[in-house]
């Protein structure tokens, strides 16, 4: 079951640091919601908070104790260089089946191959992470999510210089997650991508701005405030363009 998440004067930061304070608010099961906010904002500490990777320095968070949750970082945090090949990445989604030394069974490993054909990557599966394009890693990200099967997905940039088919195909399983009733989180910097394809936006500068639907959140007065560009005759995408698929 998804569950409903309520933060409650929620306050976060790194060794005393505050990053985010006094955020109050109910994310609903099966929210599509966007995260947004200049650099510094607290947009990627909220979300490493929620996948329980940080401890509030204040106030609380109801809804996620027992729940299993999945986390995409950025990209850029993740170490390339360590031998797998991509089937073995998409198998770490299996996580909460295996325990840390099982072995795929056969009907785990079609699993794996079967949600790599689904992110495009099924030809790709022995391949080595660093052989692989940023597009081509992200779709193996996605493909991990996949086999996690959470009922709350928290993602990190997932879009940060993707291709615009990239952008396009992952934003249909994430998508498709929604209509599942799965409650999904991400981070993202395109406006006029949210305004496309997510329903809800959050809105943070070092604390809540505001939160509701995408229109009423993304206006040009709240913007303005941010000194953020308003992105309303960008192309959607836009972030993605140039990169490898």
């Amino acid at each position: 079951m998804t569950p409903r998440i309520t933060l409650h004067e929620l306050t976060l930061g790194y060794e005393g640091r505050v990053a985010l304070q006094d955020v109050s608010l109910t994310i609903e099961p099966g929210a599509l919601l966007a995260v947004v906010g200049p650099n510094g904002a607290g947009k990627s500490t909220l979300i490493k908070a929620l996948a329980g990777l940080l401890a509030p320095l204040r106030g609380r968070m109801e809804g996620l104790a027992g729940a299993r949750v999945a986390y995409m970082p950025q990209q850029g945090t993740l170490d390339r260089s360590f031998p797998a090949t991509v089937l073995e990445l998409a198998a770490l989604g299996l996580w909460h089946e295996t325990g840390a030394l099982g072995q795929l069974t056969a009907a785990q490993r079609a699993r794996c191959q079967a949600a790599l054909v689904q992110v495009g990557l099924g030809d790709l599966a022995q391949r080595r992470l660093h052989e692989l394009s940023g597009g081509q890693m992200q779709r193996a990200l996605f493909a991990r999510l996949l086999l996690q099967d959470a009922p709350v997905l928290l993602l990190d940039e997932p879009f940060a210089a993707m291709d615009e088919r990239t952008c396009r195909d992952l934003l249909a399983l994430l998508r498709g997650w929604q209509a599942q009733g799965k409650t999904v989180l991400a981070v993202l910097h395109d406006l006029a991508q949210v305004r496309q394809a997510f329903t809800q936006t959050l809105l943070l500068a070092g604390r809540v701005l505001a939160y509701g639907p995408t229109q009423s959140v993304l206006t040009p007065q709240n913007l303005l405030r941010l000194r953020m560009p308003d992105g309303s005759g960008e192309p959607a995408g836009m972030a993605c363009q140039g990169a490898a698929p």
